[in-house]
């Protein structure tokens, strides 16, 4: 099992897909929102790996595609004109 990761550094990380805090279930770190249905991130040797293709998709969802879809309104809005890269265009 991993050792709990500093609360300095949990306080500051959040879920890349839905940008909602974290909490480390052991060798995870486990968005809260949505409710139940958080997207679930590895941590290897210490180090979190908080890239959305590395997240593990909750019970009954086959792809982040599906997720975005399902929890559309748990999700950030994009600010307008603000391209999937977050460039902004």
């Amino acid at each position: 099992m991993t050792e709990p990761l500093p609360a300095d550094l949990l306080a500051v990380l959040v879920c890349p897909v839905t940008r909602a805090p974290l909490e480390q279930h052991g060798d995870e770190l486990v968005a809260t929102r949505p409710a139940g249905a958080g997207l679930r991130y590895p941590v290897r040797d210490g180090i979190p790996v908080m890239l959305d293709s590395e997240a593990r998709l909750p019970e009954g969802v086959d792809s982040l595609e599906t997720f975005r879809r399902r929890f559309a309104g748990d999700l950030p809005r994009e600010p307008e004109g603000a391209d999937a890269t977050g460039g902004g265009g």
